[in-house]
């Protein structure tokens, strides 16, 4: 087999392969990762989830129909959460102007992270494939994970935070 098969093979099994990472499990501490949001400002994780509750979600695109079915719960339940004290942030690969002009075409109440080098991502374990992260939400209170949902509803993402955190009270 020749270098440039070999290289082109390794290249497509990257594109399509999920990342084996270990997501965080139950326990463990806000990763000390920082990135940008919609407006440029770099948000640090750990210290925004410091104290009170802090959901970190993962959606694959910007503006994509699941990803905006799931946004769009977090929005029209954002004054539950927040009445609950849960901060939202909302992670993809896209780019901050992406991330911008998604969050004000659905009006989201809550800041998205531009995660385009998969710093957040890495650090939280979340599949990818293709370079889009897999739907998944974290939910940690006072810097401490205490619910994960592996595989995210898009429209049911809402009432399956405030449940958990029912639940975790």
């Amino acid at each position: 087999m020749s270098s440039l098969v070999k290289a082109l093979s390794a290249i497509g099994t990257g594109l399509f392969a999920a990342n084996a990472a270990e997501p965080l499990a139950i326990g463990a501490k806000l990763p000390q990762v920082s990135q940008k949001n919609q407006e440029g400002v770099t948000i640090a994780l750990a210290e925004h989830g410091a104290s009170g509750w802090l959901l970190v979600y993962f959606y694959p695109k910007a503006d994509t129909p699941g990803c905006t079915k799931q946004a769009c719960s977090l929005r029209d339940a954002f004054a539950a959460l927040t009445e609950k004290g849960v901060k939202v942030l909302g992670v993809s690969n896209d780019s901050p102007k992406s991330q911008k002009a998604f969050r004000e075409k659905y009006q989201l109440p809550f800041d998205l992270l531009a995660d385009e080098d998969a710093t957040i991502v890495k650090a939280f374990g979340v599949p990818t494939t293709m370079g889009f992260a897999k739907r998944q939400a974290f939910l940690f209170k006072d810097g401490v994970l205490v619910w994960v949902d592996l595989s995210a509803s898009t429209e049911q993402q809402a009432a399956d935070v405030l449940k958990a955190i029912e639940t975790t009270n």
